[in-house]
């Protein structure tokens, strides 16, 4: 019963998030309540929402101060140079555009780290988006695909997997080098043909090179450009802060490697680097207010849905209903599919991040899923390495249960549910890919 409850709340949420019948911030506290209270679990609810609350607000303050920190650093025109330096590389065709965004988002994700990924690509090349009028969505889907196939030793996915089956990471790696690699030459194909498909559409609209943003092609923008929001150009060019550029070029790169680095709290991190920026660029308090003010919608936005989506996940963990389901699930394998676990995982490792968190999937539903695949002879690791392919990777950027899905979305300025329509197929795609990849390589046995 628990299993039912917990399988019908998560596919209400997807199903009112992506036909945006109501907010994601309404849908992320309506439905696990209503699931609580439908599965006699009404009493325990404030303890449910208050654990969920206490893991997922440190992530919240991080994303609000990032959020206000970055918008501070576009207004004062740190950006415009790599704006430039980008129009430069590969000027104003948006298949080189469509292409470089996905360079520069694994060049960034390198490190492991989505948040730091986004925060810096998504920034940086939106102003040059909205320049040529350019679908925010491939902005987010570009940028989502290249950090979804990267699943490096370092990065979260790998190490829990390792964790959970108690296997080396180079032995889960190791093999999946050429299947990623396989999947990186799908997405820059797939960020070309999305490019040449914008330029297709410019082009007979009569608007390829134009500044003129088409918001409608946009999936309903949620929020104004950074830097742009309550102002014309001349408003803009009175924000900017040239003398300033190379304090505030050092300024961010540190802050980035720190958070890089984890020697310090990421939340501390841009909590102080955001009142330097302050301090730095607008010394006044009443300069200060004015740009706090307009970078506010974004980041309250953020930190709403944030918390909601902390809440969300404390009920539906403290409750048991995802646990319940990973059991159910393993207990309804038919024998005919013994043997092929792997592949059916791999298959489904993309759409099951749409069901779990990263920590319920691969601390509590991937050792009791390697556990059957003993049964039936098939090495655990083979089991870790499918689930590599999609689930947390190419999963975690549209997951409504990872806080990355919404910074890519608030980022781009685009609802949630357009995001999630507009890049599912594609990630799906990617994992279906490199699923054939390791089939044909002999990773994964069919």
């Amino acid at each position: 019963m628990l299993a039912l409850i917990g399988v019908l709340a998560i596919l209400s949420l997807l199903g009112l998030i992506l036909s945006n019948r109501i907010s994601p911030l309404a849908a992320l506290i309506l439905v696990p309540v209503a699931a609580a209270v439908l599965a006699g679990l009404g009493a325990e609810l404030p303890d449910y929402v208050a654990s969920g609350l206490a893991k997922i607000a440190p992530v919240a303050g991080m994303f609000v101060f990032a959020i206000l920190f970055f918008g501070i650093m576009t207004d004062a025109g740190l950006l415009a140079p790599l704006v430039g330096l980008v129009l430069r590389l590969v000027g104003e065709k948006p298949r080189r555009i469509a292409v470089g965004t996905a360079a520069l988002a694994l060049l960034i994700h390198l490190d492991g780290s989505g948040a730091v990924c986004f925060l810096v690509t998504i920034p940086a090349l939106r102003p040059l988006y909205d320049r040529l009028g350019m679908d925010r969505r491939v902005l987010a889907c570009t940028a989502s695909m290249a950090a979804g196939v990267n699943f490096l030793p370092w990065t979260g996915p790998t190490l829990r997997a390792s964790a959970s089956l108690k296997v080396p990471t180079s032995a889960l790696f190791t093999p999946m080098i050429a299947v990623q690699l396989v999947g990186l030459v799908f997405v820059f194909a797939a960020s070309w043909w999305l490019g040449r498909r914008e330029e297709l559409r410019l082009a007979a609209a009569g608007r390829l090179g134009t500044p003129a943003a088409d918001a409608s092609r946009s999936g309903a923008l949620a929020a104004e450009p950074l830097g742009q929001a309550h102002g014309d150009d001349d408003k803009a060019a009175a924000l900017r802060r040239p003398r300033l550029y190379p304090v505030n070029l050092a300024l961010t790169l540190v802050a980035i490697a720190l958070m890089v680095s984890g020697a310090v709290e990421p939340v501390l991190v841009f909590m102080v680097a955001t009142a330097l920026a302050l301090v730095i660029n607008y010394p006044t308090a009443a300069e200060q207010r004015d740009r706090i003010d307009a970078h506010a919608r974004a980041a309250l936005l953020m930190a709403g849905i944030l918390l909601a989506a902390g809440a969300f996940t404390g009920i539906m963990t403290g409750s048991g209903m995802i646990r319940a389901m990973a059991e159910a699930a393993v207990r309804h394998v038919p024998d005919g599919v013994g043997g092929h676990i792997p592949v059916v995982l791999a298959v489904l490792s993309m759409p099951l991040s749409l069901l779990f968190d990263p920590d319920s999937f691969y601390f509590g539903v991937l050792p009791v899923v390697a556990e059957v695949a003993d049964h039936f002879g098939t090495p655990r690791i083979q089991v870790g390495q499918a689930a590599l392919l999609g689930q947390m990777t190419t999963g975690f950027p549209v997951s409504p249960l990872t806080p990355a899905t919404f910074l890519v979305a608030g980022l781009s300025g685009v609802e949630l549910g357009a995001h999630q329509r507009f890049a599912i197929p594609w990630l799906f795609a990617a994992t279906l890919v490199m699923t054939a990849a390791a089939v044909l390589l002999g990773v994964l046995p069919l």
